[in-house]
């Protein structure tokens, strides 16, 4: 079986949790994709139900080579069930099957998945390792990478975690065949953002090459990944606890997050919240005189052509903008009630701002009614 690594791996800097992120072909089938694990007796995937049957099997006859007992949980799948419920679903697969504290935990799925073995190995035992295996092309761009774990709360997205660095990242881009459409699109909100917040040459690239990554092209999808994963290392290697820079990565969230709280999580898929949100903050951008019209237009149109939409949801028909104020408030950037935007202060620089309440109500009504063609 010929297993092949198409470019050198990425590398996180993180002094001794320092770690190494593998893109590449037929990775779940390579044994040497688990060289330099720590031994143990046994491993568990965690997966979901959408995901393990396509995969699982492949990584537990990879992972028996160096595991005595491999053991699998499948998890519920979609965004509604990363809450508690799930999570104990992990523990309970490591406590019947008598784990210890050596045992290795693989997050096979999306970025569900990954969140919540990543949380539930930070807390196991205090903690134990574990390996990123992301299946969606927002997981390898994104939430496979940094040590960012937590489940959701009824009231805001993401905010019961932990900061827990993988031993490893194993992205195979052959799982991105499988992926649906509507989770491709997802992912590529992922890949957009980090053109307008740190590179607009690679903007450009995703400009002229969404066709192909649309298509699936093993080529494009690796360059994506790759270059995606590349910016990221760096702003992780300088900020892992998102003290200050590591914010910028959030481009679009505060916005996409209030949308999947209100919304009710999986409704919007959440890098379709992300993509609309990316737009709604373009506008607030240019609203505080930091970007001009052909950049908001540039950015809607090529979160448009991904797929992906750009006109915002009405969250409360009585008090739709107090409603998305309320949500905003929540989120995890917020200061003393003060909501917190990640803005684009010029095209492929952004720095964290606040902004007025009624600029970012006349962004809110502009946004919900799909006022796309006047900033």
């Amino acid at each position: 079986m010929e297993v092949t690594c198409t470019h050198p791996p990425v590398r996180i800097d993180l002094g001794d949790r320092s770690y190494e992120i593998r893109i590449g072909h037929r990775l779940l089938d390579d044994p040497a994709s688990l060289d330099g694990l720590p031994p143990s007796a046994s491993a568990l995937i965690v997966s979901n139900v959408t995901v393990a049957p396509l995969y699982a099997a492949r990584l537990k006859a990879a992972l028996q080579a160096r595991y005595r007992h491999v053991h699998v949980v499948e998890l519920p799948d979609g965004e509604a069930h990363k809450d508690w419920a799930s999570l104990n679903l992990i523990f309970d697969a490591l406590l019947e099957n008598a784990c210890d504290r050596k045992t290795v935990l693989f997050a096979l799925g999306g970025g569900v998945v990954g969140d919540m073995a990543g949380f539930a190995a930070a807390c196991y035992m205090r903690g134990v390792p574990f390996v990123q295996i992301p299946t969606t092309l927002l997981a390898q761009v994104d939430s496979s990478v940094g040590g960012k774990t937590a489940i959701n709360h009824p009231l805001g997205k993401n905010m019961i975690g932990a900061f827990y660095q993988p031993l490893r990242v194993l992205c195979d881009i052959d799982t991105l065949s499988t992926l649906p459409q509507r989770e491709l699109s997802a992912g590529l909100a992922e890949v957009i953002k980090y053109g307008p917040i740190a590179d607009m040459a690679f903007f450009d690239w995703v400009e002229e090459y969404m066709p192909s990554l649309l298509e699936r092209s093993p080529e494009a999808l690796s360059h994506a990944v790759r270059r995606s994963c590349e910016i990221k290392a760096q702003v992780v290697g300088l900020d892992e606890r998102e003290s200050g820079l590591r914010a910028i990565l959030n481009f679009g969230h505060t916005f996409g997050h209030a949308i999947e709280a209100g919304m009710g999580y999986g409704q919007w898929l959440h890098g379709e919240a992300v993509g609309c949100g990316m737009v709604m903050a373009a506008r607030l951008s240019f609203a505080l005189g930091c970007v001009d019209e052909d950049f908001v237009r540039r950015l809607t149109d090529l979160v448009r052509s991904a797929g992906l939409p750009v006109v915002a949801p009405v969250l409360d028909g009585q008090d739709n903008v107090g409603r998305y104020l309320q949500l905003m408030r929540v989120d995890k950037k917020a200061e003393a009630g003060a909501i917190r935007f990640v803005l684009i202060e010029t095209p492929g620089r952004a720095a964290m701002r606040s902004a007025p309440d009624d600029l970012v109500a006349e962004v809110l009504r502009q946004s919900c009614l799909g006022d796309h063609e006047r900033v």
